[in-house]
């Protein structure tokens, strides 16, 4: 196989037209070529008045080596595609389990029922179509369910995401992932996509499939299943405590994942009272940011804005700042919408999504800024889970105690003046927000960064600053504030047979850094049983 990178061409390029630019490339007859395969595609935005396509492809030849002995070096790579060594079959006494069903949870569980080990995922929350009638009820003024454990985005559980698949890791496995999702019923562009995305509408779907398989495979799923502890002997894992169907039950087991996420901060609680070892982690902070989609499309692509082949514009931003925290921002959601992420009553916390077509009117980002140990305030391993709480507690009480979401104009942010009416962005966050001084719920280091940040980033992107983008707080989930140490061998500190895994461990940054965790914890667990 031969790779072709920096293949430009136009937004209305044919299959037809790549094809003829690879074999000039190639210096071919058509006859050659027996197959193409797009490995990559993003947009060059870089000269508004050129906005163009940016490709690389494998190429399929008859007879590989005589096509390279006839090019100039750098026109072309050999690739020889790699695969994952198989798992043998796995030695476990009793079936391992895998707690929790975000993206970690998930596929380490998937991992695992495809190596034979028949795991039981257990997830204290509800499936994916009763978690999306939860959510409903509370963007139309519903009351939360503590228990339904609802999020959404990549600030709370990564299955409920809207399936952004950015990363800034390196490993053979991502491939794994995007193939598995795709298998499962994700849209095949996510392959080759420099910014894949699934969709919240599509996402669902795939991840009651991937469950599906799980189960196909002799796997188990139970939901609505709380973890209240582990039981142990000494230092080792001899299984768990949950609560199901309101009965307090055990089930034994020498190998746990634990892949929580960083929301389930009784569970995180239960843990450190029965010696799992915990430290201080850093996280970052702030809010979302709303900007109508047409001006966002305007900055990007100039006069390409609105060209059918190119869609709803992303933009992903970062600066520096005085007192090296930084502001930046993540999740960005292209036509997309601000969404409640609270899993506790008296909290509130926001996080966005996209749909897979993106078609809505406004784009959304969290727009963050680093949060250190030191502003925790105490030393406690958990008094970052503490300070957060704290922050989205008084978020709460900014919005009027009802889950309305705390807001503000962008020019009344950098003028240092409370909101009192909202301008021609209309936010998009439900059930509402209330118009009100972000002062009153977030940090002033926060604030400052933040008000510096949107300074420096309109010089970035033109109209970021605009007087009426509106700021919905607080985004508070980017990642976990704790970490549970383990070794070269994915086991935690002075407990064998816990393997923690993912964003609530404090190993991962989103879904494919999740997953990819997940992927690798299952894969020593599997290693651990055979020693």
């Amino acid at each position: 196989m031969l790779r072709l990178g920096n293949l430009s061409l136009p937004l209305d390029y044919t299959e037809d037209g790549l094809t003829q630019l690879v074999l000039r490339r190639l210096k071919l007859p058509a006859s050659r070529l027996v197959r193409l395969t797009l490995v990559k595609k993003s947009v060059d935005a870089r000269d508004k008045a050129d906005v163009h396509f940016v490709l690389t492809v494998d190429a399929e030849v008859r007879d590989e080596a005589d096509v390279l002995r006839h090019l100039k070096r750098g026109v072309a790579e050999r690739i020889v595609p790699r695969t994952a060594a198989p798992l043998p079959r796995p030695g476990f006494r009793r079936p391992p389990v895998v707690v929790g069903a975000g993206p970690a949870g998930l596929f380490a569980a998937l991992t695992l029922a495809q190596a034979g080990a028949c795991p039981i995922l257990i997830e204290r929350g509800k499936d994916v179509a009763q978690r999306a009638q939860d959510v409903d009820a509370m963007q139309n003024g519903g009351v939360l369910d503590p228990e339904s454990n609802v999020q959404f985005g990549e600030g709370g559980a990564g299955t409920f995401s809207d399936g952004k698949l950015t990363t800034g890791i390196k490993s053979p496995l991502i491939r794994t992932v995007l193939e598995t999702f795709v298998r499962h019923g994700a849209p095949e562009d996510i392959l080759y996509s420099y910014k894949p995305h699934i969709g919240t509408d599509r996402l669902r779907e795939v991840v009651a499939a991937i469950r599906r398989e799980i189960i196909r495979l002799d796997g188990e799923v139970r939901f609505q299943t709380k973890l209240t502890g582990l039981i142990l002997r000494g230092e080792h894992v001899e299984g768990v405590t949950v609560i199901q169907d309101g009965q307090s039950r055990e089930i034994l087991t020498d190998t746990v994942l634990l892949a929580i996420g960083h929301s389930a901060r009784d569970t995180m609680q239960a843990l450190f009272r029965q010696g799992v070892t915990m430290a201080q982690k850093p996280f970052a902070m702030g809010v979302r940011i709303e900007h109508p989609q047409s001006l966002i499309d305007r900055g990007q692509y100039g006069s390409a804005a609105g060209h059918p082949a190119l869609g709803a514009a992303p933009y992903k931003l970062a600066v520096r700042t005085p007192d090296g925290r930084g502001a930046y921002t993540f999740c960005m959601c292209p036509g997309g919408e601000v969404i409640p992420a609270a899993s506790q009553p008296g909290g509130l916390c926001v996080n966005g999504m996209s749909n897979r077509a993106r078609d809505g009117l406004n784009a959304n980002a969290a727009l963050l800024v680093g949060v250190r140990p030191e502003d925790f305030g105490d030393d406690h391993p958990l008094a970052g889970l503490v300070w957060q709480r704290s922050v989205e507690q008084a978020a709460y009480r900014a919005g009027g105690g009802d889950f309305r979401a705390p807001a503000q104009r962008v020019e009344d942010f950098l003028q240092d003046r409370a909101t009192t009416r909202l301008g021609d962005v209309r936010p998009t966050y439900r059930p509402g927000v209330t118009p009100t001084d972000l002062r009153a719920c977030l940090p002033n280091f926060i604030v400052e960064d933040m008000r510096l940040g949107i300074a420096q980033m309109e010089r970035q992107l033109h109209g970021f600053a605009h007087p009426d983008a509106v700021l919905t707080g607080v985004e508070t989930r980017s990642s976990s504030p704790v970490r549970l140490p383990r070794d070269k061998a994915m086991i935690a500190d002075r407990l064998d047979g816990l393997f923690p895994v993912g964003e609530g461990a404090g190993y991962a940054g989103g879904i494919v850094s999740a997953a990819v965790d997940g992927i690798e914890a299952a894969r020593a667990a599997v290693e651990r049983s055979l020693a």
